[in-house]
């Protein structure tokens, strides 16, 4: 029923290439008719595409660059395609909720099936991931094309010296939960899949949590496969411009400022300058403030480690975040994606050497102080190239409402405003110590890679521990989680830690990211997502009639105590709180539990 729904579609709506290019006011989608005007699109890239008759045409050329195949024929594809080229190969990532494979290609001049055999030709690899937001598809296409022309035209001495690992489709029962009503604010492809996971899980904002069996199976492949690069496909909501590529990256403020020289310095300006030679009108990844009102600048992101380039900066692997902007039309988006990953792949070759370095400098840079969260800062102000828009009165809604007229406008020096600035910071401990009984959060640690030991006996440690009070959850479940947040007291203490504890050092490549994920105040702490939860759950209680008693027997024995309370019974409320009297007795005596509400993860100093 699919298919035939989708052909009809795609008979009545398409329109070839040439007219198109020709045609501005034009409909291809669905969903043309109710977004704002565009303008006609020619570029050179359109020479990378093959005409119907060419034996290895994909299914988005043959289609007119509108539609992107549903998984069966996708993979069918590919399936082809790696059979009869010997640089290439497939293997599965692992299985997703509804029981599909995510299969990922290897591109090598060396035909390698596992990370043994890839490693062993000592070339730079990159990791090319499209559809974590299936709907979002662009890569996929984009990627096929390219393969082909790697394996069969005019490409294949891009794998002279790197490697490219392609996921085609990450979140694939998404990718097939899919219909033309989807991604409403996207022109294209004719049927677009799902934001979110077969268990309504957004992937971009899994990276850290890792609780889908998805995200747990690429955090497996970064492990094992060890790429230099990693590029995550996006397509973006939002505001009208002109830029039809946009793409970011950690921030120099960040835990990897070395990658960032690397990618800002050496990776962005030949990226941009292959993207414009092609017709494309490349930008960073950025944000308005306001989308009703441009004059209130723009906003720079610094993301968490929830999201692949957040994540990626505490790895320290050097990640790319494209995002193609969704108001351009299909075709023009794939050909960029493309002339963006082919560029990506000789820039890479190029420069392996210090692409390598930076990455090895970041590893050992181990900064003695952490930056766990992040404050709004102004940056340097900047030209943005935009759509000029009107504000009219809504019959629908009596708001105003923003309508973008399609022509080009040049917003100059735009204020601009970015979470650079550090907030709250910590010392890098030179381990944390986590009792064995928290087995989830020794799993998630161990999933990302990070180096662990266990205890065989007992050690003498001082150490930080943290002490929480006045929690707030979150109201609702956010991304299958209860979130929770708390002010925290930090206390000096003298402990033996008992044999079977985990120590982690933070002395490791992946130590900050260790530290991103114990330490609870950061914005994506184990703590955060709600691993710790049970902590806040008084389980032992003491009756009033025991208190009173016991009250007075603490009084009688210890006059500091006595001083104490009479110095509490000043603050009224307090005074004329019965309960909080009795709690205040019963919170100081041999009974009460010492470990509510007290963290279980130990910070040992150095």
């Amino acid at each position: 029923m699919r298919l035939i729904a989708l052909s009809t579609c795609i008979t009545s709506i398409i329109l070839s290439s040439a007219s198109f290019a020709q045609t501005p006011t034009s409909h291809q989608f669905i969903n043309d008719a109710i977004l704002p005007p565009i303008q006609a699109w020619q570029g050179k890239s359109e020479a990378l595409l093959v005409s119907h008759d060419h034996p290895w045409v994909t299914p988005f050329e043959q289609q007119e660059y509108v539609t992107s195949p549903d998984y069966a024929h996708t993979m069918k594809w590919l399936d082809k395609l790696v059979s009869s080229s010997a640089n290439l190969q497939k293997v599965s990532i692992g299985k997703s909720p509804q029981g599909r494979d995510i299969w990922m290609i290897i591109a090598s001049k060396d035909g390698a099936a596992s990370p043994q055999q890839l490693n062993k030709n000592n070339k730079a690899t990159v990791l090319v991931q499209a559809g974590i937001h299936s709907g979002e598809i662009d890569g996929k296409d984009a990627g096929m094309m390219l393969l082909r022309d790697m394996a069969f035209g005019t490409k294949q001495s891009l794998l002279d010296n790197v490697n490219l690992l392609f996921i085609p489709i990450f979140s694939v029962d998404g990718h097939e939960r899919s219909t033309e009503y989807n991604r409403v604010n996207q022109r294209g492809p004719v049927n677009m899949g799902w934001r979110t996971t077969a268990t309504n899980l957004n992937l971009n904002r899994d990276y850290a949590k890792a609780d889908a069996p998805e995200m747990q199976h690429l955090i497996h492949v970064i492990n094992q496969w060890q790429p230099d690069l990693y590029i995550d496909v996006h397509v973006t909501d939002g505001i009208d411009y002109q830029y039809d590529v946009t793409f970011g990256y950690n921030v120099e403020q960040g835990y990897s400022p070395s990658i960032f020289n690397w990618l800002e310095n050496t990776y962005r300006p030949q990226v941009e300058s292959a993207l414009t030679e092609n017709d494309h009108i490349p930008g960073k990844l950025i944000f308005a403030n306001d989308n009703a009102d441009m004059s209130q600048g723009l906003s720079y992101w610094n993301p968490s480690p929830r999201y692949s380039n957040g994540y990626g900066d505490a790895r320290h692997l050097p990640t790319i975040l494209i995002e193609n902007h969704s108001l351009k039309p299909f075709k023009q988006r794939v050909l960029g994606t493309y002339v963006m990953l082919e560029q990506t792949l000789k820039t890479v070759a190029s420069h392996a050497d210090t692409l390598t370095a930076a990455i090895k400098q970041d590893q050992q840079r181990l900064s003695p102080q952490i930056t766990l969260t992040w404050q709004n800062e102004p940056q340097s102000n900047w030209d943005f190239k935009g759509i000029d828009y009107g504000i009219e009165k809504s019959e629908i809604s009596g708001a105003d409402v923003v309508r973008w007229n399609g022509r080009p406008k040049l917003y100059a020096a735009l204020p601009v405003t970015g979470n650079t600035k550090a907030d709250i910071q910590v010392q890098r401990p030179k381990a944390y110590y986590i009792p064995a009984q928290w087995a989830a959060v020794i799993d998630k640690l161990t999933l990302h890679g990070i180096e662990i030991s266990t205890l065989t006996t007992p050690v003498n440690i001082r150490a930080e521990q943290y002490q929480f009070e006045q929690p707030q959850f979150g109201q609702a479940d956010y991304e299958s989680r209860q979130t929770v947040t708390a002010k925290l007291n930090a206390s000096l203490i003298d402990i033996t830690v008992p044999a079977g504890t985990v120590k982690v050092s933070t002395a490791q490549s992946l130590g900050d990211l260790a530290i991103l994920l114990l330490e609870p105040q950061a914005e994506d702490s184990l703590f955060y997502w709600g691993f710790f939860n049970t902590i806040f759950t008084r389980t032992e209680y003491i009756e009033d009639y025991a208190v009173e008693p016991l009250a007075v027997k603490m009084l009688a024995e210890n006059p500091s105590l006595k001083a104490e309370f009479a110095l509490a019974l000043q603050d009224k409320d307090f005074a004329q709180n019965s309960e909080a009297r009795l709690r205040w007795f019963y919170e100081r005596s041999p009974y009460y539990d010492t470990q509510y509400q007290v963290y279980p993860v130990l910070r040992e100093i150095n």
